[in-house]
């Protein structure tokens, strides 16, 4: 990776390792954001440019409401030059050149779905490959993190590989700034996921593990040991990122080529752990046949156990996602979460251009 690094105008934190490992057919092109440097929404990519002949679009509603961030998300989606204008109107307006659109959410859906046809939004079903309306709707929630997770890890550890490459020294990219400003970006990206993963963990092990200990006690005990693995590994990549963060820049060789080493090692083990949840733990729940209320229930319990992560990381969370299910896990949020919980994660982040 140092030669290829030698010959970019952009360090690995500003290429997406999406792009980079996994290379996806011509006719199917999902992309995800850039390595560190977030935009105002995870769902603006950082390596696409909005349509370039497609007319500014401003949106007009209160910055406090939830269909207003809705309906930001989702003309984000589909990169088109967006101006949000605060308003106190609390029915939200889309105006496009002459066109001037309001009404409610499934109504501007509508415009935005006819007006921008691609990409698409699909967010009228939960159309995922493997799942059907009878997927237990924390089971949904659980394997998108699950994808955001491991696109992180991965994102991670391509960094770490470059850092380890050259040494600790200067990333071609000026943006990056020196070595110690590059490490504490780097550090500051681990932490949103090192909080994530733990919180992620917490809500398996106080929502989702009893479920199915109260069906089949000792079903959840493997799962549970894996928890126990991975946190002293996560806690360990973080002091070795603090020493890192100490030393001086051209001294850190070996330290950076250890850390990458961990981080392979993390991602091996949580991609064995999540690929045995989906198989043998996930389908279980579906197998407990809850009815919907009981569904949504047990899913808002997780959300508040996650509230850290989605309060103060939520873009971070979708940044791991394709545009597709980046809407997915949107649209499931706002279909069955608590609308007071909901929106203060969707609303954080709303700022007037």
């Amino acid at each position: 990776m140092g030669s290829c690094f030698s010959s970019s105008t952009k360090s690995t934190a500003e290429i997406s390792p999406f792009d980079l490992v996994v290379k996806p057919p011509p006719s199917a092109a999902p992309t995800r954001v850039s390595a560190t440097r977030l935009p105002t929404t995870a769902l603006a990519t950082a390596t696409e440019t909005p349509t370039s002949f497609a007319p500014t679009v401003r949106l007009f509603g209160p910055p406090n409401s939830l269909v207003t961030s809705y309906l930001r998300f989702a003309l984000l989606h589909k990169k088109v030059p967006l101006r949000f204008v605060p308003s106190e109107d609390q029915k939200p307006t889309i105006q496009v050149g002459s066109e001037t659109v309001s009404g409610s959410q499934e109504v501007l859906l509508r415009y935005i779905e006819d007006k921008f046809p691609e990409p698409r939004l699909m967010i009228w079903k939960f159309n995922l490959e493997g799942f059907d309306e009878a997927t237990p709707l924390i089971v949904k929630m659980i394997w998108l993190q699950h994808r955001s997770m491991l696109w992180h890890i991965e994102r991670m550890l391509r960094w770490s590989e470059d850092l380890a490459a050259r040494g600790g020294k200067r990333a071609v990219d000026p943006s990056v700034g020196t070595p110690k400003m590059e490490i504490r970006k780097f550090a500051k990206s681990y932490t949103q996921l090192q909080e994530l993963m733990v919180e992620h963990a917490q809500m398996e092990e106080r929502i989702l593990f009893p479920v199915l200990e109260s069906v089949d006690r000792g079903m959840c005990k493997s799962a549970n040991e894996e928890h126990g693995r991975e946190l002293p590994m996560m806690n360990g990549i973080k002091e070795d990122i603090k020493s890192i963060g100490v030393l001086d820049s051209g001294n850190c060789s070996e330290a950076l080529s250890s850390l990458a080493s961990r981080f392979k090692s993390l991602q091996m083990m949580c991609k064995a752990h999540f690929e045995e949840e989906e198989k043998d733990l996930l389908p279980m729940v579906e197998a407990a046949e809850m009815g919907k209320e009981k569904q949504k229930k047990l899913m808002n319990q997780s959300l508040e156990v996650m509230r850290g992560t989605h309060s103060n990381s939520f873009d971070f969370l979708l940044q791991g996602l394709t545009p597709q299910e980046a809407m997915q896990y949107i649209d499931l949020l706002m279909k069955f979460g608590d609308p007071d919980l909901i929106s203060s994660f969707l609303s954080s982040d709303i700022v007037d251009d």
